[in-house]
């Protein structure tokens, strides 16, 4: 019972709140701007693409030309990767991914940016005006890793970065070569989540703040995954024999392998729920696909 009250109440600070004030100020910010560019790149969570893809914002760059670039390649895994690009490539997104730490699928993701502009390129030489610069507006959820995408594009650190959602503030410009200019903005999220599990997903992926969900809710969440998709992580990793248990349970069962307790000697389930979701966060627990 205490469970399933702590469920229902997750999913009513989900709905309640998520959404800030600077969430407006952002979607305003993006509104405004987006009749200076050519070419928008939303970039998502290769991990779970198709829950943290803000419908409202595709709506708003209607019109635009407009490539999918799915982020942190590194921590999903290729099978999962290829599967997500296709479906959006078959929605007629151009698809691509990268891992903006290391570097790898930028040169992919700059070739599609410039394809994406050559219709536009053509027309202007008919004109025979004189080609400029792409101005390409960076758009997504908070926490996505818009930043660091820029900071990869550029080759040294420019734009701000932090680890809590929605840090990126006002609007700023990166020359990244002599034809490719990027505009940086703010992560924007949408006004109400739907489906319990898309918030969970998006919990564990830090794009909505920690004060919008509970950890224990989110770390349950992950065990059901991990059993299901990862069994020989919870078996390796923390060294447990029985996936058969409750949620409760193996969470209880990893708190004691770690040595997680409180004075009293019952398990700290609250340290417990925030390293496993801290875990995930920095890959340690393997390349794991949420959608």
């Amino acid at each position: 019972m205490f469970h399933v009250l702590l469920l229902i109440l997750g999913v009513m600070v989900l709905s309640i709140n998520w959404y800030p004030g600077h969430m407006v100020k952002a979607r305003k910010e993006i509104k405004e701007n987006i009749k200076l560019v050519d070419v928008v790149v939303i970039l998502l969570d290769a991990r779970a693409p198709f829950s943290c893809r803000n419908m409202d914002l595709e709506k708003m760059v209607q019109g635009k030309k407009v490539v999918m670039v799915l982020n942190k390649m590194d921590l999903v895994l290729p099978a999962a990767r290829k599967e997500y690009i296709e479906l959006l490539r078959q929605e007629g997104y151009p698809a691509v991914s990268v891992d903006s730490v290391s570097g790898k699928g930028t040169k992919g993701a700059l070739q599609a940016i410039v394809y994406a502009f050559k219709g536009k390129a053509e027309e202007m030489q008919k004109k025979g005006r004189r080609l400029r610069p792409i101005r390409v507006m960076v758009v997504g959820v908070p926490n996505v890793g818009k930043s660091t995408f820029l900071n990869c594009l550029v080759g040294k650190k420019m734009a701000k970065t932090g680890a809590k959602p929605g840090v990126t503030k006002g609007k700023q410009w990166f020359r990244v070569r002599e034809d490719l200019e990027f505009m940086d903005t703010p992560g924007l999220m949408w006004p109400k989540i739907e489906k319990e599990e898309q918030g969970f997903r998006l919990a564990l992926l830090d794009i909505i703040g920690e004060n919008a969900y509970d950890y224990y809710d989110v770390a349950l969440y992950l065990i059901r995954v991990l059993k299901e998709k990862s069994p020989q992580v919870l078996r390796d990793r923390f060294q447990l024999q029985d996936l058969d248990e409750e949620e409760v349970k193996i969470l209880e069962e990893i708190s004691k392998k770690r040595g997680y307790f409180l004075r009293r000697g019952e398990p700290d389930l609250a340290k417990t729920c925030k390293m496993l979701v801290q875990e995930f966060r920095k890959g340690n627990l393997g390349r794991i696909s949420l959608d």
